[in-house]
């Protein structure tokens, strides 16, 4: 984990709880409901393309607001609902060197840039549709797996890289920081 240890150098300890997939409102209202008691602040980073029985063309921020809104009232303060636009692969795209070296390939090195270009530099806006998402680009045209290189290439470039590039992501974190103080 690789928000663990920036997040403990600042103060702030977590104990990341995976839902694995399927998430939806209902069922995060129902998680957040069994271990909100058990930690001063609960938060969530759900990705937005895996997240099921959204509600027509609703959006991230009406999302995080619905999450909100379904938790009961004493959990509302202390929850800061966090969906990622559109998925974790995304941040990946942070740092192209960073996702050439963690998938040890030089080629993927221009591609990403493309990938990256095309979006105008946001890596949380890359996105054409279900099917060009960034984790299905990395599957087609890398030998990307999740749970391997996925954290490898995120520890390899480092939070603050996404966080600059990255102001969905930025902005949580420091939602998450102002806690400590």
């Amino acid at each position: 984990m690789v928000l663990e240890p920036y997040l403990a150098a600042k103060g702030i300890y977590m104990t990341p709880i995976s839902m694995g997939g399927d998430v939806n409102v209902e069922r995060a209202k129902n998680e957040l409901k069994k271990i909100a008691n058990n930690f001063d602040f609960v938060t969530t980073l759900y990705d937005f393309y895996g997240f099921k029985k959204r509600l027509g063309n609703e959006t991230k921020e009406e999302l995080e607001q619905r999450l909100i809104d379904s938790v009961h009232a004493g959990v509302k303060p202390r929850l800061i609902p966090y969906v990622q636009m559109y998925e974790f692969e995304g941040l990946l795209f942070s740092c192209p060197e960073s996702m050439a070296r963690g998938l040890n390939d030089s080629d993927v090195l221009q591609w990403c840039q493309d990938v990256l270009s095309e979006f105008n530099g946001n890596p949380e806006a890359i996105n054409n549709s279900v099917e060009t998402a960034p984790s299905k680009r990395l599957l087609k045209h890398t030998k990307y797996r999740k749970t391997t290189h996925g954290p490898n290439i995120a520890e390899e470039m480092g939070i603050p890289k996404i966080r600059e590039m990255c102001l969905g992501f930025h902005e949580w974190l420091c939602k998450i920081e102002s806690l400590a103080k």
